[in-house]
């Protein structure tokens, strides 16, 4: 299988026709940069060069597997399509890549891709016995063994709950630090177990795998998530022109409260209930485009079951953002 159509065939993209019906208005300019800040496969990357004629795509991953990928499946556009290899926050690289000084729609598809999934020895799921690895990018220097080795019990305590929500976050710590004194933690099996074993039967019964809230928060630290996330989120809103849009799917409540909040705070009036006149540096500087935050249809999420978490918002730069308010989110 060549790998054109290997892209293809590995990843539906989720909410495909939705992000390029947001985006789209923004991308009718000969010329018009769209930055597809989670390249995957190019799923999404390839439905915008294929339905927006007049743009360009500048695709992002840092994963170099998922570069290659994409590469070999969006040459046939030629120099319309440019990939940077970098985390999704890196804007300005992007920018740089396509030789652009500011983009008019931004793109982020949050969480692990398929192509990170589906490969066993990347150690993403609690589905397949693999080794303890979790890197989207193999050249990051920590690993998911690396933080089950080194982290202490509090540490590991504040990864499970802060990032996996995890109710039994204290007592899976102290079974891991208990765990690892006879046998280092190198096989996601060894981690189910313990999980498993940590969980009381009861709450075991529904909810599908306990491990899954473990394995999320190991690979939130792991990719440092959240942290690129609030990054990323601020450099797209900076990024894109007055006109230009911002569209985010996520995956889990984390993703979602950080996007949501940075919206909203783009969206209000800073300016004292009441008063005659807003100051320009008070006025809102994005216009929200959905109601809340949008999921998958129903016919999708039963054609595609990782469609099924997705939280969608999507928001439009209506003013440059004022100085002030700059100084404020920075």
């Amino acid at each position: 299988m060549d790998e054109r159509h290997e892209a293809a065939t590995r990843h539906t993209p989720v909410m495909l026709d939705r992000c390029v019906e947001l985006l789209a208005p923004a991308l009718s300019r000969p010329g018009a940069l769209a930055i597809d800040g989670t390249l995957g496969m190019g799923g999404h990357s390839e439905a915008i060069l294929e339905r927006c004629p007049e743009a360009r795509v500048v695709g992002i991953d840092r994963d170099p597997q998922a570069i290659a990928l994409a590469s070999a499946r969006l040459a046939r556009f030629g120099d319309r399509f440019v990939a940077h290899h970098s985390e999704y926050d890196d804007v300005e690289g992007a920018l740089e890549a396509a030789g652009a000084e500011i983009a008019d729609g931004v793109l982020l598809d949050l969480g692990v891709s398929s192509l990170q999934i589906d490969d066993a020895e990347r150690g993403f799921s609690y589905a397949q016995d693999a080794p303890l690895d979790m890197r989207m990018n193999p050249g990051d220097p920590v690993t998911a063994a690396d933080i089950l080795r080194d982290a202490d019990e509090r540490e590991l305590t504040r990864i499970l709950r802060d990032y996996g929500e995890e109710r039994f976050a204290l007592k899976i710590a102290r079974s891991i630090v208990r765990r690892r004194e006879s046998e280092p933690f190198e096989r996601s099996s060894q981690l189910v177990d313990v999980v498993r074993a940590s969980i009381p039967a009861a709450q075991r019964v529904h909810g599908g795998n306990p491990a899954k809230r473990t394995f999320q928060a190991l690979r939130i630290a792991v990719n440092r998530e959240l942290e690129v996330l609030e990054d990323a989120i601020r450099a797209a809103i900076e990024g894109v022109a007055v006109g230009g849009r911002v569209v985010v799917m996520s995956y889990h409540s984390l993703e979602d409260r950080i996007v949501k909040h940075a919206f909203a705070a783009g969206a209000e009036s800073t300016a004292p209930p009441g008063l005659p006149i807003v100051p320009d540096a008070d006025q809102p500087y994005l216009a929200l485009l959905t109601r809340g935050a949008e999921k998958a249809s129903v016919e999708e999420a039963e054609a595609n079951p990782r469609s099924k978490p997705v939280r969608l918002r999507a928001v439009e730069r209506i003013r440059p953002t004022p100085p002030e308010r700059l100084r404020r989110i920075a």
